[in-house]
């Protein structure tokens, strides 16, 4: 029961403050099977992200709910998401059909129910249109993530006293991750998952299972085997640990200035951009009078800052870094720690896949220029 009213109740929580806290109003791409109308997005995630972090902290300083509980109910509440998936994506798709909102239907009922049916599924709550797809990426997957990781945290200092340095480096990379999520989510609505994927079981299991349980596997690796061997610093590699920060933050300066460059980029081009200080705006994330290719369909294909060495610089900072949090269990060797790397590596390589077949079709022969001016994916010079 405990396990079902944190997981559900945080949900619920979220979703008010997704309708009532202020946020800057941004408009999405225009979709092309609703002639073209172009949804608006009120992204507050950054003020819910700090007001969940000052709710939490004042009911675990205050003993009513101790962050511990997600720690302690790990597996109850893991299945409690997995359930929560499987019975909305079931509602989702069931209530698209009959409201008749589904689009590019392949007539295949498991890939279409895998795949999903609605682009763009939005409910009102207290008057405010929020879109669920956006909600679910965003806030549920994100900072479930971060209050996962948090509880192994303190669960760990509740039983030694202490933070490990391998506990450390987890908590300050997925601190990292999570905040830039939140203070750029304006940039979100013109992706690939808002702009075109439907919200299927894989989008709705992914965010709310996937993300936050499999992403803070790390944690709980460190924090079990600290407490099965009772010794949570014996075996840490200092030297590593400095190594790893180095990559890490490195790694995470070029995934979110070269992010910042090309969404910015987008939103400039069409007067959409809105200046934004939120903690931290890391160097050269704007681009002034970029360079770029105008394609005969009218896009723009940017070919300036990061963008100019290779065509997903983010893809390779978001892999380096998926890298050092399985290296941050170097302590107690194994394999499991190397799944998300690996996983999360053959994602990459097969959505890149699918964006090139897609790219290939949508701009033709600009696109064979584009690659002319910018040759490699990943790596610039090997790959």
């Amino acid at each position: 029961m405990v396990s079902i009213l944190s997981h559900t109740g945080f949900c619920f929580l979220q979703l008010i403050f997704a309708a009532i806290l202020p946020g800057l109003v941004i408009k999405g791409l225009p979709v092309p099977t609703e002639n073209n109308r172009q949804y608006t997005y009120n992204c507050n995630a950054l003020a819910s992200w700090y007001v969940t972090l000052i709710l939490v902290a004042v009911l675990h300083v205050t003993g009513l709910v101790r962050l511990t509980i997600l720690a302690d109910q790990f597996g109850s509440v893991l299945c409690v998401a997995v359930i929560c998936s499987d019975i909305l994506s079931i509602i989702i798709h069931f209530y698209a059909i009959q409201t008749k909102q589904t689009c590019r239907m392949t007539h295949s009922p498991i890939y279409d129910f895998f795949m999903g049916v609605w682009l763009n599924p939005r409910v009102k709550i207290l008057g405010q249109d929020i879109d669920l797809k956006m909600l679910a990426e965003v806030r549920l997957s994100w900072l479930l993530l971060f209050l996962l990781i948090a509880s192994a945290a303190a669960k760990q200092y509740e039983a030694f006293h202490t933070l490990s340095w391998p506990m450390i480096l987890i908590l300050t990379a997925q601190l990292l991750y999570i905040n830039a999520c939140m203070k750029g989510e304006e940039c979100i609505p013109t992706t690939w998952d808002i702009f075109y994927e439907k919200w299927g079981w894989m989008l709705i299991y992914w965010n709310l299972a996937g993300v936050p349980f499999v992403y803070a596997f790390q944690a709980y690796y460190i924090l079990m085997n600290s407490l099965r061997t009772q010794k949570p610093n014996e075996g840490a590699s200092m030297t590593l640990i400095l190594v790893l920060f180095v990559v890490l933050f490195f790694a995470y300066y070029i995934w979110d200035s070269s992010q910042a460059q090309k969404n910015r980029f987008r939103m400039k081009q069409r007067g959409t951009y809105v200046p934004r200080k939120a903690f931290p705006q890391v160097p050269w994330n704007t681009l002034e009078d970029p360079k770029y290719l105008k394609t005969v369909c009218g896009s723009t294909l940017l070919i300036d800052g990061w963008w100019k060495y290779c065509r997903k610089p983010h893809y390779t900072a978001d892999i380096c870094m998926s890298l050092c949090w399985a290296l941050s269990c170097h302590q107690w060797p194994g394999l499991l720690p190397y799944f998300y790397p690996a996983f999360f590596t053959g994602m990459i390589v097969h959505r890149y896949t699918r964006d090139i077949a897609r790219c290939k079709v949508k701009y033709g022969k600009d696109w064979t220029i584009y690659c002319k001016h910018v040759p490699y994916a990943f790596i610039p010079g090997l790959i």
